[in-house]
């Protein structure tokens, strides 16, 4: 019988998150099904893609283990609780002043970690609270950004010289540069200068996506869409804010221009003032040798993976766990009542 994996997802953006661990599941010849939070839209499910709708589906599914690229997951399905996490940690304090990437919430069995901060903080967390193990796998997400063929890039214009700027950003009204780049983002697409391609969170405030998605032209392309890869692969430089999503651009060794962001690093090119954008984007696209240096060292930082088989690295993981050691998990009752009432499911498991 083939080993059974449930994708357990509660954002749009996790679609692309989880594709390239598909891929590598069916390639060991494994199965797959996915179940959406309520909010989620199943219409970004490929036509392959099986759904299933109901907790005692999942129950009757018995998968071996569960993949979540968020922070919670119920107790009440089967399998091993693994996280495989929505984004970089880009710094976002929460609303304590902490670091909300390291909040343990005592759902998962397994963390499947990559870069030196975050295994070495989940690991410092796995032997304080010694109810979930630790593995530094890296992230399936970006399996795709060193395996791709640039060729079949939709966003690409291949008979076009200029440069790509691709602006992103987060949607927290304290952290967002949205509206605050609007009119120099505006006004440099008017200019022709440069080709611009503008991907926003899906949170982001309806009102600022509106006004950007008026800026669309043959200078700037406005895009929603649960897969940022090609994207990515498609600009030259990124102006953003805090989003972890610069990150992942920086793998690819092209330079960052944070407005207001709150990294910090001579990794990253930083400016306080609308008016200081457009020369640092265009002594980011110069990639001065000092600044390539910073990012090259960043990246083993956060990522030292570039061989595009974090996905396998993840299974082996998963394959090679066991609960040994571990103790048993908080109750959770508020968390778990919470859950329940989101899925509607109050049976007893």
């Amino acid at each position: 019988m083939p080993k059974k994996y449930l994708f357990y997802i509660s954002q749009n953006y996790s679609f692309a998150i989880l594709r390239p661990l598909q891929a590598e599941i069916q390639r060991r010849g494994g199965a797959v099904k996915w179940y959406l939070e309520p909010n989620v839209n199943a219409s970004y499910l490929a036509a392959d893609e099986v759904q299933l709708t109901t907790v005692e589906a999942i129950q009757s599914f018995n998968p071996f283990a569960v993949f979540v690229p968020g922070n919670v997951v119920p107790s009440f399905i089967p399998g091993i609780k693994v996280g495989i996490f929505h984004g970089f940690d880009a710094g976002k304090l929460n609303r304590r002043g902490e670091e909300d990437h390291y909040q343990i919430r005592g759902c998962f069995d397994l963390y499947c970690t990559f870069g030196h901060k975050v295994t070495q903080q989940f690991s410092k967390l796995a032997k304080s609270e010694q109810t979930f193990k630790i593995t530094d796998t890296g992230w399936p997400a970006v399996d795709p950004l060193f395996s791709l063929a640039p060729a079949n890039n939709p966003y690409h214009a291949l008979n076009d010289n200029r440069k790509t700027v691709l602006l992103c950003s987060t949607f927290s009204r304290n952290l967002t540069c949205a509206p605050h780049v609007y009119e120099t983002v505006k006004r440099l697409s008017e200019t022709g200068k440069w080709r611009w391609l503008v991907q926003f969170h899906p949170k982001m405030d309806r009102e600022i996506v509106e006004k950007y998605k008026a800026l669309s032209s043959d200078n700037l392309q406005f895009i929603e869409t649960d897969n940022v890869i090609p994207i990515l692969q498609a600009a030259d430089v990124m102006l953003c804010d805090t989003s972890s999503v610069l990150l992942m651009f920086l793998l690819q060794r092209k330079p960052v221009v944070t407005f207001k962001g709150n990294q910090q690093g001579e990794h990253l090119i930083k400016v306080s003032t609308p008016e200081q954008i457009e020369t640092a984007l265009t002594e980011a696209l110069t990639q001065p040798d000092e600044l390539m240096r910073h990012i090259d060292d960043y990246i083993k930082y956060i990522h030292a993976y570039t061989d595009g088989n974090s996905s396998a690295r993840v299974l082996d993981a998963v394959d090679n766990f066991t609960f040994d050691s571990l103790k048993t998990k908080p109750l959770n009752l508020l968390r778990q009542l919470k859950l329940r009432k989101k899925l509607g499911y109050w049976k007893l498991s």
